[in-house]
């Protein structure tokens, strides 16, 4: 398996250069040349396989510069079973007829990104042996709140490795920030901004390609990588957790392999469904990919118009991981679909980055309808969802989770599309307890005080409050810098101590 640029597509990697590297050196993200092809007797063996077994078969497809003791030692570390709540990692509940939800976020940091995030480590330490001639890997991070503390997490006191992360000082929920501010670690470190996630990435990506700032960490024999979505090692992980997923609803009898499913995902940076999508080049049933905004809608409007504009309001919502206005990962899908065409991915890029936008032709956008729907769901939305769905079925989402579920019920009302359908929950609701609360009780919210709230919502709910989060009561607060975008790189260097 080697991998290219989708900016220039005359390059060829092998998976440790791609993951050790992060980001192509002309700014580009790196994709594999071909897909592995998964046969519905292939799908079929996997249903009586657990999690573990379901990855290692997945991960050797693509990495296959890796042997098969490395794999074993990546993937097992990983999902080690003391590190997840739940023994089937990623379990799949059934909510209400063919609602199913996939919680993604048993992990150490009771979200989402711990699905790769927990792996990414191992992969990095591997890669880098390699293929980094022995430098200490600076890991830097954007991150709009749960990316941040999954990589921090991950990547603590992680041989030869060191990692930054920037997060909007407004921009996150106050447990998301405490998670990240009081982060134990020898070899990581945390940074506010004054902006928005937008800011904290165009900065990050910026500080990538920067040639002298690249030139002054390799005299410290140090090199810059990501643990951000445009790394493949992010990617790579998540796409294991829709094979699995599409295993268990056979396993539950919900489905008979080789049905049709449809996978609803709340996004921003489009990297969580693109990984369904690749899932989908690789063989897997699935009739429908339905991407879920926020008031952020910027997806919303590309998937239906072909036009990508981010010269638009940012709204700052209960649901931060997704306040996002540049969607890194649909550069991923706008070359696949494309057929390949790094010119034309240039074109794009550069137009976003000079005016702020872009347009892709109606063929382009009619074969991206193929495979995608999507919807959004406003702060209002949100919380009556999440009111109704404990009101109706008992089961309580976090807001992240609850713009899926209202986009998914308002597809299936206008199209009438009612197969069985996989939605992502991407968050514990402990994560969000100010607004779950909130909608819960309807307002009626008596204090403000995080882990006041927090037993609130446990009284409300009986859901059992996650050890990571309980912990977090009397931690240290270890990091309070603030920057501006404009001083990210600086910033970079003084907390590299260089």
């Amino acid at each position: 398996m080697e991998y290219t640029s989708t900016r220039n597509n005359k390059i060829r990697v092998s998976s440790a250069q791609t993951i050790s590297q992060g980001i192509s050196k002309e700014g580009g993200l790196f994709v594999p040349c071909s897909f592995p092809q998964f046969s519905l007797e292939t799908i079929k063996n996997m249903v009586s396989m657990s999690y573990i077994e379901r990855a290692k078969l997945i991960l050797k497809e693509y990495l296959t510069d890796f042997s098969e003791d490395e794999i074993n030692y990546c993937v097992e570390g990983a999902y080690e079973a003391s590190k997840f709540s739940s023994s089937k990692i990623a379990p799949v509940v059934n909510v209400n007829k063919n609602e199913n939800i996939l919680e993604l976020w048993h992990g150490p940091t009771c979200a989402f990104k711990d699905m790769a995030l927990q792996l990414l480590p191992y992969l990095m330490t591997v890669s880098a042996k390699k293929a980094a001639d022995g430098k200490t890997i600076v890991i830097l991070v954007a991150t709009s709140g749960d990316t941040g503390k999954a990589a921090l997490e991950g990547f603590k006191n992680v041989e030869n490795t060191k990692i930054l992360v920037f997060y909007p000082v407004d921009g996150v929920s106050d447990m998301q920030k405490l998670q990240m501010a009081t982060q134990e670690g020898e070899n990581v470190a945390v940074c506010a901004i004054n902006g928005n996630f937008d800011d904290a990435q165009s900065a990050v990506k910026a500080i990538f390609t920067n040639d002298d700032i690249k030139d002054k960490l390799a005299e410290k024999n140090m090199m810059f990588s990501s643990a951000n979505s445009i790394n493949w090692g992010r990617l790579l992980p998540q796409i294991v957790y829709y094979f699995s997923a599409y295993c268990d609803m056979a396993e539950q009898r919900k489905i008979n392999v080789g049905d049709e499913i449809n996978f609803v995902v709340p996004t921003g940076n489009f990297g969580n469904i693109l990984a369904a999508y690749y899932a989908i080049k690789m063989g897997l049933p699935v009739k429908k990919l339905i991407c879920a905004s926020n008031s952020n809608n910027v997806l919303t409007d590309f998937l239906t118009t072909g036009k990508y504009n981010k010269n638009r309001n940012f709204y700052t919502t209960t649901s931060p991981s997704m306040d996002i206005l540049i969607s890194s990962n649909l550069e991923r899908l706008l070359y696949h679909i494309s057929g390949d065409n790094d010119g034309l991915i240039n074109e794009l890029m550069d137009s976003l980055n000079s005016k702020g936008e872009y347009c892709v032709d109606e063929k382009m956008i009619a074969d991206i309808k193929k495979y995608f729907s999507a919807g959004f769901a406003t702060e209002g939305d949100v919380e009556n969802t999440i009111r109704e769905q404990f009101e109706n079925y008992s089961y309580l989402l976090d807001t992240h989770s609850a713009v899926a579920v209202k986009v998914y019920l308002d597809y299936v009302n206008k199209t009438g599309d009612d197969v069985p359908t996989v939605i992502d929950s991407t968050a514990s609701p402990y994560k969000f307890s100010k607004a779950v609360l909130n909608a819960v009780k309807s307002g009626n919210i008596n204090s403000a005080d995080e882990f006041d709230m927090v037993d609130e919502l446990n009284k409300v709910s009986s859901l059992e409050v996650p050890e990571p989060l309980k912990s977090l009561k009397n931690k240290t607060v270890r990091f309070t810098d603030v920057c501006n975008k404009s001083d990210m790189s600086e910033m970079v260097f003084r907390l590299l101590k260089l």
